[in-house]
Protein backbone atom coordinates (compact mmCIF):
# COMPACT_ATOMS: atom_id res chain seq x y z
CA UNK A 1 0.00 0.00 0.00
CA UNK A 2 1.32 3.46 -1.27
CA UNK A 3 -0.09 6.04 1.19
CA UNK A 4 0.36 9.47 2.54
CA UNK A 5 -0.37 8.71 5.86
CA UNK A 6 -3.70 11.00 6.12
CA UNK A 7 -6.33 8.18 6.85
CA UNK A 8 -4.73 6.05 9.94
CA UNK A 9 -7.93 4.16 10.77
CA UNK A 10 -8.33 2.91 7.04
CA UNK A 11 -4.62 1.95 7.26
CA UNK A 12 -5.07 0.34 10.48
CA UNK A 13 -7.73 -1.46 9.15
CA UNK A 14 -6.61 -2.75 6.19
CA UNK A 15 -3.61 -3.97 8.31
CA UNK A 16 -5.94 -5.61 10.50
CA UNK A 17 -8.39 -7.32 8.09
CA UNK A 18 -4.92 -8.84 6.63
CA UNK A 19 -5.00 -6.87 3.17
CA UNK A 20 -2.10 -4.91 3.07
CA UNK A 21 1.30 -6.93 3.90
CA UNK A 22 3.36 -3.79 3.17
CA UNK A 23 3.33 -0.14 3.52
CA UNK A 24 5.40 2.66 2.01
CA UNK A 25 4.18 6.25 3.91
CA UNK A 26 5.48 9.49 2.03
CA UNK A 27 7.06 11.71 4.79
CA UNK A 28 6.71 15.47 2.92
CA UNK A 29 8.64 17.54 5.32
CA UNK A 30 9.08 17.86 9.49
CA UNK A 31 5.76 18.56 11.38
CA UNK A 32 6.29 21.42 10.99
CA UNK A 33 6.46 22.68 7.61
CA UNK A 34 4.26 19.66 6.82
CA UNK A 35 1.30 22.02 5.35
CA UNK A 36 3.79 24.73 3.30
CA UNK A 37 5.28 21.62 1.43
CA UNK A 38 1.71 19.72 0.65
CA UNK A 39 -1.24 21.69 1.92
CA UNK A 40 -2.46 19.14 4.17
CA UNK A 41 -2.73 20.84 7.36
CA UNK A 42 -3.82 18.12 9.94
CA UNK A 43 -0.22 16.64 11.00
CA UNK A 44 -1.65 14.70 13.86
CA UNK A 45 -3.45 12.40 11.15
CA UNK A 46 0.36 11.84 9.41
CA UNK A 47 1.82 11.42 13.36
CA UNK A 48 -1.12 8.60 14.11
CA UNK A 49 -0.23 6.55 10.76
CA UNK A 50 3.85 6.87 11.80
CA UNK A 51 2.96 6.00 15.16
CA UNK A 52 0.95 2.91 14.19
CA UNK A 53 3.84 1.86 11.34
CA UNK A 54 6.50 2.27 14.07
CA UNK A 55 4.94 -0.23 16.21
CA UNK A 56 6.07 -2.95 13.21
CA UNK A 57 2.53 -4.50 12.78
CA UNK A 58 3.51 -4.63 9.62
CA UNK A 59 6.38 -4.22 7.35
CA UNK A 60 7.06 -0.62 6.37
CA UNK A 61 8.94 2.00 4.68
CA UNK A 62 8.88 5.67 4.85
CA UNK A 63 10.41 8.37 2.16
CA UNK A 64 11.07 11.64 1.49
CA UNK A 65 11.54 12.69 -2.22
CA UNK A 66 13.97 15.25 -1.71
CA UNK A 67 13.80 19.00 -2.70
CA UNK A 68 15.61 22.44 -2.94
CA UNK A 69 12.42 24.46 -2.78
CA UNK A 70 10.96 22.71 0.48
CA UNK A 71 13.61 20.49 1.85
CA UNK A 72 16.88 22.27 3.87
CA UNK A 73 19.20 20.02 6.55
CA UNK A 74 17.61 21.24 10.11
CA UNK A 75 14.04 19.51 8.16
CA UNK A 76 15.81 16.39 8.13
CA UNK A 77 16.96 16.65 11.59
CA UNK A 78 13.73 16.64 12.55
CA UNK A 79 12.36 13.90 10.49
CA UNK A 80 14.82 12.11 11.94
CA UNK A 81 13.89 12.55 15.05
CA UNK A 82 10.28 12.28 14.55
CA UNK A 83 11.01 9.10 12.78
CA UNK A 84 13.31 7.34 14.97
CA UNK A 85 13.67 3.74 15.21
CA UNK A 86 12.41 3.39 11.48
CA UNK A 87 13.44 0.20 10.41
CA UNK A 88 13.47 1.54 6.52
CA UNK A 89 13.63 5.22 5.80
CA UNK A 90 14.60 6.12 1.73
CA UNK A 91 15.25 9.70 0.71
CA UNK A 92 14.47 10.05 -3.18
CA UNK A 93 15.70 12.75 -4.92
CA UNK A 94 13.16 15.14 -6.73
CA UNK A 95 13.09 14.44 -10.31
CA UNK A 96 11.52 17.55 -12.62
CA UNK A 97 10.24 15.86 -15.30
CA UNK A 98 6.86 16.12 -14.77
CA UNK A 99 4.39 18.89 -13.86
CA UNK A 100 3.79 19.60 -10.83
CA UNK A 101 0.97 21.03 -8.95
CA UNK A 102 2.99 23.98 -7.20
CA UNK A 103 3.83 25.69 -10.35
CA UNK A 104 7.84 25.68 -11.60
CA UNK A 105 9.80 22.94 -11.21
CA UNK A 106 12.52 25.96 -10.63
CA UNK A 107 14.50 25.57 -7.33
CA UNK A 108 13.12 21.90 -6.66
CA UNK A 109 16.50 19.79 -8.07
CA UNK A 110 19.05 18.93 -5.33
CA UNK A 111 22.54 18.12 -5.80
CA UNK A 112 23.93 14.57 -4.93
CA UNK A 113 26.42 16.31 -2.35
CA UNK A 114 22.84 17.92 -0.66
CA UNK A 115 21.73 13.79 -0.77
CA UNK A 116 24.69 12.92 0.66
CA UNK A 117 24.88 15.22 3.63
CA UNK A 118 21.17 15.27 4.38
CA UNK A 119 21.54 11.57 4.66
CA UNK A 120 24.40 11.36 6.96
CA UNK A 121 21.85 13.57 8.99
CA UNK A 122 19.08 10.64 8.80
CA UNK A 123 21.48 8.31 9.52
CA UNK A 124 21.70 10.33 12.93
CA UNK A 125 18.77 8.73 14.15
CA UNK A 126 18.13 6.23 11.63
CA UNK A 127 21.06 4.10 10.71
CA UNK A 128 19.66 1.93 8.16
CA UNK A 129 18.59 5.54 5.85
CA UNK A 130 19.26 5.14 2.14
CA UNK A 131 18.96 7.12 -1.07
CA UNK A 132 16.94 5.67 -3.64
CA UNK A 133 17.04 6.85 -7.02
CA UNK A 134 20.32 8.06 -7.97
Amino acid sequence: LDTNGSRPDLLKKLVADGAVDYVAMDIKNSPEKYSLTCGFSDIGLIEQSVRFLLKGTVEYEFRTTVTGKFHESADFMKIGKWLSGASKYFLQQFSGNNEILCGSNDGMAVTQEQMQRYLHIIRETIPAAQIRGI
